[in-house]
């Protein structure tokens, strides 16, 4: 049975750095990963790719139920997407793979043609799953839940250091007024809204260390 196997959910905002904490934890534990975030940011990508509407609410949940997925890594343990076979990681990492994404998470029936797949990564041994509703929504019988958020301002200054260390030239303020939008539409949104499930444990990353954040969780989950 898959409900028995178990599951870290990491929910958070943009920014707040639990998709590098999720990979961190999965890699340590040896588990399964789901970025969750991911799969919106493919969904809408690959709605851009097919010249549809952000909000044709229809014809972006047709591209939900059929993506065709893989996450894995290069040689060197970077982060690999393949959509249909296409290496997309770079594409759906841009700030406007992730604004799309954000919009097109608001609709329901977006969300529920991807509930599905979000739940087939449930594998043995285990799985650390990062998103926006792990903990609330997509796996509500997780062992361990988790919250992990920083300040807006940090937040965006991680995010603008980020795409510097790529090479993509973009302004402080605008990431600023990106996020702030980002988490207006996550946390308001009628379906599955941003928000700590009533058990999940609360960390404010602000002024700690990767290794510091990782290893408050791995004691989490190694303690029950």
């Amino acid at each position: 049975m898959t409900d028995s196997v178990r599951v870290i959910a990491i929910d958070g905002p943009s920014g707040s750095g639990k998709g590098t904490i999720a990979r961190r934890v999965a890699a340590a534990l040896g588990y399964h990963l789901l970025d969750s975030g991911a799969l919106y940011r493919l969904t809408a990508y690959a709605a851009g790719r097919q010249g549809i509407a952000l909000g044709d609410t229809a014809a972006l949940a047709d591209i939900a139920r059929n993506l065709q997925i893989e996450f894995g890594s290069d040689a060197e343990g970077n982060e690999r997407v393949l959509l249909n076979g296409e290496d997309v990681t770079f594409n759906i990492r841009t700030e406007d793979a992730g604004n799309g994404a954000s919009q097109v998470a608001a609709q329901a029936p977006v969300r529920d043609a991807l509930l599905e797949l979000q739940r087939s990564f449930r594998k043995a041994p285990g799985l650390v799953a990062d998103g926006r509703d792990m903990g609330t929504h997509v796996f509500v019988d997780a062992e361990l839940k988790i919250y992990l958020t920083a300040s807006a301002g940090e937040r965006a200054r991680r995010r603008h250091k980020q795409l510097m260390d790529k090479g993509i030239d973009v302004s402080l303020a605008a990431l600023s007024r990106d996020i702030e939008d980002r988490d207006r539409r996550d946390t308001e949104r009628s379906v599955a809204p941003l928000r700590p499930a009533e058990d999940a444990r609360l960390l404010d990353s602000s002024g700690q260390s990767i290794e510091a954040v990782t290893n408050t969780v791995l004691d989490w989950a190694n303690t029950g």
